[in-house]
């Protein structure tokens, strides 16, 4: 799980959270997207301490206005096609994220814009996904 906040200006919503919170901002420009660290982290990247998420930071436009919670699955397209079913509605379909993994969103019944990510596989590891192509968050809600 982890959160994204849409922001007008990189650099200066980039100092408002480190000054304001104490986050580790790391800017990625080839991906128009900033990491955010607000805790510290293991080896493999993932918060240390248990139930504190880390997150990003995106230029805010197209239909992703307002902070995301991103919530992690297995399996990006079941989990659109069971949210369907449910009432919910795909917003941005399955999106290949630097081999990184998968991301998507989704407008639950309520209206409210969620995010889902799938893992990639770690190196060795097998996976039925298949990007649909490289976002970076300017995509986002494109």
């Amino acid at each position: 799980m982890h959160f994204e906040i849409p922001v007008d200006d990189e650099e200066r919503a980039g100092r408002f959270y480190s000054s304001a919170f104490g986050w580790n901002v790391n800017p990625m420009p080839e991906m128009s997207y900033t990491m955010v660290r607000t805790t510290p982290t293991d080896a493999q990247g993932m918060p240390s301490t248990p139930g504190s998420i880390n997150g990003g930071m995106f230029r805010r436009e197209g239909n992703i206005t307002s902070p995301v919670v991103t919530v992690d699955v297995d399996d990006i397209d079941a989990a659109l096609e069971k949210i369907g079913s449910l009432g919910g509605s795909t917003v941005l379909p399955r999106q290949d994220v630097g081999g990184m993994g998968w991301a998507a969103y989704f407008k639950d019944t309520e209206g409210n814009i969620v995010g889902l990510w799938q893992n990639a596989p770690r190196e060795g590891g097998t996976s039925e996904a298949a990007g649909t192509g490289t976002v970076g968050a300017n995509d986002i809600g494109a």
